[in-house]
């Protein structure tokens, strides 16, 4: 086999791996199923030219690489993205507010929002995988802090979450239904995995069905 078909090899390949993958796949994966021989950043840099201006591109979302709609083209979409994951305004509101302030308290939370927060709301983004718990705040009560996951980047197609748009850019994207408390604060988002200097480790048993995540 010539240089060129072995080359031609590779790049059908990742194609193919990144093709038939129902998440992003991340660099370790893919040079792992990649023969030793190939040449990664190479094949990545080709396969994104071959499909620059189709409809589907290749983009770098969360830590791995997925094919996606081209951004001009998302439009098509949209009446079925919001049919799969329909979630109340209060939900909307509340995963925009976890996106930017995280880590954040329920308090936190409503704070912002200038209205209550009921746990219902924050299971049902827990459910949808976009939130996670992290930790408890070094504070009387020590609440349960809160924070997005890989899978929310994922969704949204953000390579990490200082991607995150603007508020006007909030409210295209699905993120955000209404319009926040005047003068409510949009600072740099953070999603570092490591705890905060003011936050303590989740216990051992906090998953367990009779232990209450937060006072009422």
């Amino acid at each position: 086999m010539s240089e060129r078909d072995t080359e031609t090899l590779h790049l059908r390949m990742l194609e193919a791996m990144l093709f038939a993958s129902d998440r992003p796949l991340e660099d370790s994966i893919l040079k792992e199923r990649l023969p030793a021989t190939a040449n990664f950043e190479q094949l990545l840099a080709d396969l994104a030219g071959l499909y620059e201006g189709r409809g589907v591109v290749l983009k770098k979302v969360a830590d791995g690489w997925a094919f996606r709609t081209a951004d001009d083209l998302a439009f098509l979409l949209q009446a079925e993205t919001a049919e799969q994951r329909r979630l109340s305004r209060a939900a909307l509101e509340t995963l925009s507010i976890v996106a930017y302030h995280q880590p954040a308290t329920r308090a936190e939370i409503e704070q912002i929002r200038g209205v209550s927060t009921s746990r219902g709301t924050l299971d049902v983004l827990l459910e949808t995988g976009w939130i996670r718990l992290r930790g408890r705040r070094r504070t009387p009560g020590q609440p349960v802090t809160y924070g997005t996951t890989p899978e929310f980047l994922e969704h949204f197609n953000l390579e990490s979450i200082v991607d995150l748009p603007g508020l006007d850019e909030l409210k295209g994207a699905g993120l955000l239904n209404s319009t926040l408390p005047p003068g409510a604060p949009m600072p740099m988002p953070n999603d570092d995995p490591d705890l905060g200097h003011d936050e303590d480790p989740l216990e051992d048993d906090l998953f367990a069905p009779d232990v209450v995540l937060e006072d009422d």
